[in-house]
Protein backbone atom coordinates (compact mmCIF):
# COMPACT_ATOMS: atom_id res chain seq x y z
CA UNK A 1 0.00 0.00 0.00
CA UNK A 2 1.51 3.38 -0.81
CA UNK A 3 1.57 6.58 0.88
CA UNK A 4 3.32 8.56 -1.50
CA UNK A 5 3.24 12.01 -0.39
CA UNK A 6 1.95 11.73 2.55
CA UNK A 7 3.77 13.19 5.53
CA UNK A 8 3.18 11.34 8.67
CA UNK A 9 4.05 12.55 12.96
CA UNK A 10 4.67 9.62 14.91
CA UNK A 11 5.45 10.73 18.23
CA UNK A 12 7.33 7.80 21.20
CA UNK A 13 9.37 6.88 17.69
CA UNK A 14 12.71 6.09 18.72
CA UNK A 15 12.59 2.00 19.78
CA UNK A 16 9.42 0.18 19.82
CA UNK A 17 6.44 -0.06 18.34
CA UNK A 18 6.80 3.88 17.62
CA UNK A 19 10.02 3.06 15.60
CA UNK A 20 8.32 -0.17 13.74
CA UNK A 21 5.34 2.29 12.84
CA UNK A 22 7.74 5.02 11.92
CA UNK A 23 9.69 2.74 9.53
CA UNK A 24 6.69 1.07 8.07
CA UNK A 25 5.39 4.17 6.89
CA UNK A 26 8.42 5.60 5.60
CA UNK A 27 8.67 2.24 3.46
CA UNK A 28 5.14 2.62 2.32
CA UNK A 29 6.23 6.14 1.06
CA UNK A 30 4.98 8.38 3.38
CA UNK A 31 7.59 11.18 4.49
CA UNK A 32 8.08 11.00 8.39
CA UNK A 33 8.79 12.82 11.48
CA UNK A 34 10.40 11.00 14.48
CA UNK A 35 10.03 11.88 17.66
CA UNK A 36 11.25 10.72 21.31
CA UNK A 37 13.22 12.12 24.25
CA UNK A 38 16.28 10.73 23.58
CA UNK A 39 18.41 12.25 21.07
CA UNK A 40 20.05 8.65 19.99
CA UNK A 41 17.29 6.91 19.63
CA UNK A 42 16.10 9.84 16.75
CA UNK A 43 19.18 9.83 14.95
CA UNK A 44 19.21 6.53 14.78
CA UNK A 45 15.69 5.63 13.40
CA UNK A 46 15.94 8.83 10.92
CA UNK A 47 19.24 7.27 9.49
CA UNK A 48 17.66 3.74 9.23
CA UNK A 49 15.11 4.92 7.33
CA UNK A 50 16.89 7.44 5.10
CA UNK A 51 19.64 4.46 5.02
CA UNK A 52 16.35 2.84 3.36
CA UNK A 53 15.91 5.48 0.74
CA UNK A 54 13.12 6.61 3.05
CA UNK A 55 12.62 10.31 3.88
CA UNK A 56 12.56 11.54 7.64
CA UNK A 57 13.57 14.39 9.72
CA UNK A 58 13.37 14.25 13.99
CA UNK A 59 12.27 16.46 16.58
CA UNK A 60 13.73 15.59 20.26
CA UNK A 61 11.16 16.88 22.57
CA UNK A 62 8.81 15.54 25.16
CA UNK A 63 5.08 14.82 24.47
CA UNK A 64 2.66 16.41 26.70
CA UNK A 65 2.67 20.12 26.66
CA UNK A 66 1.42 21.94 23.74
CA UNK A 67 5.00 23.77 22.77
CA UNK A 68 5.90 20.18 21.75
CA UNK A 69 2.58 20.15 19.69
CA UNK A 70 3.35 22.92 18.03
CA UNK A 71 7.01 22.19 17.20
CA UNK A 72 6.36 18.43 15.74
CA UNK A 73 3.45 19.89 13.36
CA UNK A 74 5.47 22.66 12.37
CA UNK A 75 8.47 20.64 11.95
CA UNK A 76 6.65 18.67 9.13
CA UNK A 77 5.02 21.65 7.52
CA UNK A 78 8.49 23.48 7.20
CA UNK A 79 10.40 20.67 6.12
CA UNK A 80 8.00 18.35 3.98
CA UNK A 81 4.88 20.94 3.36
CA UNK A 82 2.30 19.64 4.99
CA UNK A 83 0.69 17.18 7.35
CA UNK A 84 -1.37 14.45 6.85
CA UNK A 85 -0.97 11.64 9.45
CA UNK A 86 -0.52 11.86 12.85
CA UNK A 87 0.03 8.84 15.33
CA UNK A 88 0.27 9.76 19.28
CA UNK A 89 2.47 6.82 20.18
CA UNK A 90 4.47 8.49 22.93
CA UNK A 91 4.26 6.92 26.21
CA UNK A 92 5.53 5.98 29.53
CA UNK A 93 4.82 3.67 32.98
CA UNK A 94 4.63 4.13 36.16
CA UNK A 95 2.96 1.12 37.85
CA UNK A 96 2.05 0.30 41.05
CA UNK A 97 -1.30 -1.02 42.79
CA UNK A 98 -3.54 2.37 43.87
CA UNK A 99 -2.42 2.27 47.25
CA UNK A 100 1.15 3.17 46.77
CA UNK A 101 0.68 4.70 43.47
CA UNK A 102 2.13 8.73 44.44
CA UNK A 103 0.57 11.53 42.88
CA UNK A 104 3.76 12.27 40.46
CA UNK A 105 3.44 8.94 39.62
CA UNK A 106 -0.67 9.43 38.07
CA UNK A 107 0.24 12.72 36.76
CA UNK A 108 3.41 12.16 34.52
CA UNK A 109 1.57 9.19 33.01
CA UNK A 110 -1.75 10.95 32.14
CA UNK A 111 0.42 14.15 31.00
CA UNK A 112 2.53 12.08 28.41
CA UNK A 113 -0.20 9.90 27.30
CA UNK A 114 -3.39 11.67 27.42
CA UNK A 115 -2.63 14.84 27.75
CA UNK A 116 0.22 14.62 25.00
CA UNK A 117 -2.56 12.94 22.40
CA UNK A 118 -4.85 15.65 23.28
CA UNK A 119 -2.10 18.77 22.37
CA UNK A 120 -0.71 16.90 19.56
CA UNK A 121 -4.15 15.83 18.31
CA UNK A 122 -5.25 20.03 18.51
CA UNK A 123 -2.26 21.05 16.84
CA UNK A 124 -2.72 18.74 14.19
CA UNK A 125 -6.34 18.55 13.62
CA UNK A 126 -5.97 22.67 13.37
CA UNK A 127 -3.46 21.89 10.86
CA UNK A 128 -5.48 19.81 8.43
CA UNK A 129 -8.45 21.03 8.63
CA UNK A 130 -6.69 24.93 7.46
CA UNK A 131 -5.16 23.18 4.77
CA UNK A 132 -8.68 21.71 3.79
CA UNK A 133 -7.57 18.44 2.42
CA UNK A 134 -8.36 15.87 5.34
CA UNK A 135 -6.32 13.54 7.15
CA UNK A 136 -6.01 10.77 10.17
CA UNK A 137 -5.60 10.90 13.40
CA UNK A 138 -4.28 7.26 15.34
CA UNK A 139 -4.23 7.41 18.28
CA UNK A 140 -2.66 4.46 20.25
CA UNK A 141 -4.49 2.35 22.99
CA UNK A 142 -3.79 -0.58 24.86
CA UNK A 143 -5.89 -3.62 26.07
CA UNK A 144 -5.33 -2.25 29.54
CA UNK A 145 -7.76 0.85 28.31
CA UNK A 146 -10.27 -1.72 27.09
CA UNK A 147 -10.46 -4.09 30.05
CA UNK A 148 -8.37 -2.72 33.07
CA UNK A 149 -5.26 -3.91 34.28
CA UNK A 150 -4.03 -4.69 37.60
CA UNK A 151 -1.34 -2.02 39.06
CA UNK A 152 -2.14 -0.04 35.90
CA UNK A 153 -4.59 2.60 37.70
CA UNK A 154 -2.89 5.68 35.49
CA UNK A 155 -1.88 3.98 32.44
CA UNK A 156 -5.21 1.83 32.15
CA UNK A 157 -7.26 4.62 32.64
CA UNK A 158 -5.17 7.56 30.16
CA UNK A 159 -5.78 4.50 27.47
CA UNK A 160 -9.66 4.34 27.94
CA UNK A 161 -9.55 8.12 27.72
CA UNK A 162 -7.40 7.85 24.41
CA UNK A 163 -10.11 5.65 22.85
CA UNK A 164 -13.52 7.59 24.31
CA UNK A 165 -10.87 11.26 22.67
CA UNK A 166 -11.04 8.61 19.32
CA UNK A 167 -15.18 8.22 19.03
CA UNK A 168 -15.49 12.24 19.84
CA UNK A 169 -13.21 13.78 17.66
CA UNK A 170 -14.69 11.32 15.04
CA UNK A 171 -17.79 13.90 15.51
CA UNK A 172 -15.96 16.69 15.43
CA UNK A 173 -13.93 16.23 12.67
CA UNK A 174 -16.25 14.45 10.23
CA UNK A 175 -16.74 17.61 8.52
CA UNK A 176 -13.25 17.93 7.60
CA UNK A 177 -12.89 14.43 6.36
CA UNK A 178 -10.78 14.17 8.97
CA UNK A 179 -10.73 10.51 10.28
CA UNK A 180 -10.10 9.30 14.00
CA UNK A 181 -9.45 5.86 15.18
CA UNK A 182 -7.65 4.38 18.30
CA UNK A 183 -5.28 1.30 17.59
CA UNK A 184 -5.40 -1.12 20.16
CA UNK A 185 -1.69 -3.49 19.48
CA UNK A 186 -0.36 -6.25 21.30
CA UNK A 187 3.38 -6.46 20.45
CA UNK A 188 6.77 -8.35 21.96
CA UNK A 189 7.96 -5.64 23.92
CA UNK A 190 10.30 -5.28 26.57
CA UNK A 191 7.17 -4.43 28.45
CA UNK A 192 5.14 -7.61 27.36
CA UNK A 193 8.84 -9.49 28.16
CA UNK A 194 7.81 -8.90 32.42
CA UNK A 195 4.73 -11.31 31.88
CA UNK A 196 5.57 -14.76 33.41
CA UNK A 197 3.82 -16.34 30.86
CA UNK A 198 5.31 -14.42 27.83
CA UNK A 199 8.85 -13.14 28.90
CA UNK A 200 10.77 -16.87 28.60
CA UNK A 201 8.95 -17.35 25.12
CA UNK A 202 9.66 -14.33 23.61
CA UNK A 203 13.44 -14.54 24.79
CA UNK A 204 13.77 -17.88 23.52
CA UNK A 205 12.23 -16.93 19.94
CA UNK A 206 14.78 -13.72 19.91
CA UNK A 207 17.63 -16.39 20.91
CA UNK A 208 17.05 -18.34 17.94
CA UNK A 209 15.48 -16.57 15.83
CA UNK A 210 12.17 -18.79 15.75
CA UNK A 211 9.19 -17.51 14.88
CA UNK A 212 6.66 -16.95 18.28
CA UNK A 213 4.31 -19.94 18.67
CA UNK A 214 0.89 -19.93 17.24
CA UNK A 215 -0.75 -20.12 20.66
CA UNK A 216 0.60 -16.62 21.25
CA UNK A 217 -0.01 -15.36 17.52
CA UNK A 218 -3.29 -16.73 17.30
CA UNK A 219 -4.64 -17.43 21.00
CA UNK A 220 -3.38 -13.95 22.27
CA UNK A 221 -3.03 -12.61 19.13
CA UNK A 222 0.80 -11.24 19.99
CA UNK A 223 3.57 -10.97 17.84
CA UNK A 224 6.45 -8.54 16.70
CA UNK A 225 6.00 -5.07 16.35
CA UNK A 226 6.07 -5.29 12.79
CA UNK A 227 2.98 -7.32 13.34
CA UNK A 228 1.42 -3.92 14.35
CA UNK A 229 2.28 -1.57 11.13
CA UNK A 230 0.08 -2.95 8.29
CA UNK A 231 -2.78 -1.65 10.07
CA UNK A 232 -1.26 1.42 10.78
CA UNK A 233 -0.73 2.27 7.02
CA UNK A 234 -4.16 0.92 6.37
CA UNK A 235 -5.35 4.18 8.44
CA UNK A 236 -2.70 6.21 7.37
CA UNK A 237 -4.16 5.67 3.59
CA UNK A 238 -6.76 6.57 1.31
CA UNK A 239 -8.55 3.32 2.15
CA UNK A 240 -9.51 3.89 5.26
CA UNK A 241 -11.60 6.91 4.42
CA UNK A 242 -15.03 5.30 5.46
CA UNK A 243 -13.07 3.98 8.61
CA UNK A 244 -13.67 6.21 11.78
CA UNK A 245 -14.73 6.51 15.53
CA UNK A 246 -13.37 2.64 15.80
CA UNK A 247 -11.42 0.96 18.53
CA UNK A 248 -9.09 -1.39 16.51
CA UNK A 249 -6.76 -4.42 17.69
CA UNK A 250 -3.74 -6.44 15.95
CA UNK A 251 -1.42 -8.52 17.08
CA UNK A 252 0.38 -11.24 15.86
CA UNK A 253 -2.02 -13.02 13.54
CA UNK A 254 -5.00 -11.22 15.10
CA UNK A 255 -7.45 -8.38 14.00
CA UNK A 256 -10.25 -7.10 15.62
CA UNK A 257 -12.97 -4.62 16.37
CA UNK A 258 -13.35 -3.48 19.74
CA UNK A 259 -17.01 -3.26 20.96
CA UNK A 260 -18.11 -0.04 21.95
CA UNK A 261 -19.37 0.72 25.72
CA UNK A 262 -23.19 -0.30 25.01
CA UNK A 263 -26.14 -1.28 27.48
CA UNK A 264 -26.03 -5.10 28.46
CA UNK A 265 -29.09 -5.57 30.43
CA UNK A 266 -32.13 -2.94 30.62
CA UNK A 267 -34.91 -3.38 33.62
CA UNK A 268 -37.69 -1.09 34.38
CA UNK A 269 -39.76 -0.16 37.39
CA UNK A 270 -42.78 2.24 37.39
CA UNK A 271 -41.62 5.45 39.47
CA UNK A 272 -37.93 4.51 39.61
CA UNK A 273 -36.20 2.44 41.78
CA UNK A 274 -35.61 2.08 45.51
CA UNK A 275 -32.42 0.29 47.09
CA UNK A 276 -34.62 -2.25 48.32
CA UNK A 277 -36.00 -3.02 44.60
CA UNK A 278 -32.42 -2.94 43.18
CA UNK A 279 -31.62 -5.83 45.92
CA UNK A 280 -34.40 -7.90 44.60
CA UNK A 281 -33.89 -7.22 41.34
CA UNK A 282 -30.39 -7.65 40.83
CA UNK A 283 -29.07 -11.16 41.31
CA UNK A 284 -31.88 -12.58 39.20
CA UNK A 285 -32.14 -9.28 36.85
CA UNK A 286 -29.96 -6.87 35.46
CA UNK A 287 -27.06 -8.31 37.02
CA UNK A 288 -27.35 -11.88 36.59
CA UNK A 289 -24.68 -12.13 33.86
CA UNK A 290 -21.93 -9.19 35.20
CA UNK A 291 -19.38 -8.17 32.97
CA UNK A 292 -15.76 -9.59 33.41
CA UNK A 293 -13.05 -7.22 33.93
CA UNK A 294 -9.03 -6.86 33.51
CA UNK A 295 -6.78 -8.61 31.00
CA UNK A 296 -7.49 -12.58 31.34
CA UNK A 297 -4.03 -14.29 32.08
CA UNK A 298 -2.38 -16.04 29.35
CA UNK A 299 -2.55 -19.77 28.96
CA UNK A 300 0.23 -21.74 28.01
CA UNK A 301 -0.68 -25.15 25.56
CA UNK A 302 -0.24 -27.96 28.62
CA UNK A 303 3.10 -30.76 27.48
Amino acid sequence: MKLDGKVVVVTGSGRGLGRAYAEALAAAGASVVVNDVDRDAVDAAVAKITAAGGTATGVVAAVGGTETADELVGTAVREFGRLDVLITNAGILRDRVLWKMTDDDFDDVVRVHLRGTFTCARAAASRMREQGTGGRLILISSPAGQRGNFGQTNYAAAKAGIAAMARTWAMELARANITVNAVVPVAATEMTKTIPAFGPVIEESERTGEPLPDWLRKDEGLGTVEDVTGLVVFLASDASKDVTGQAIGIGGDRLALWAHPKEKAVAFADGGWSAEAIAEEWSTGVGAEPETYGMPAPKAPEG
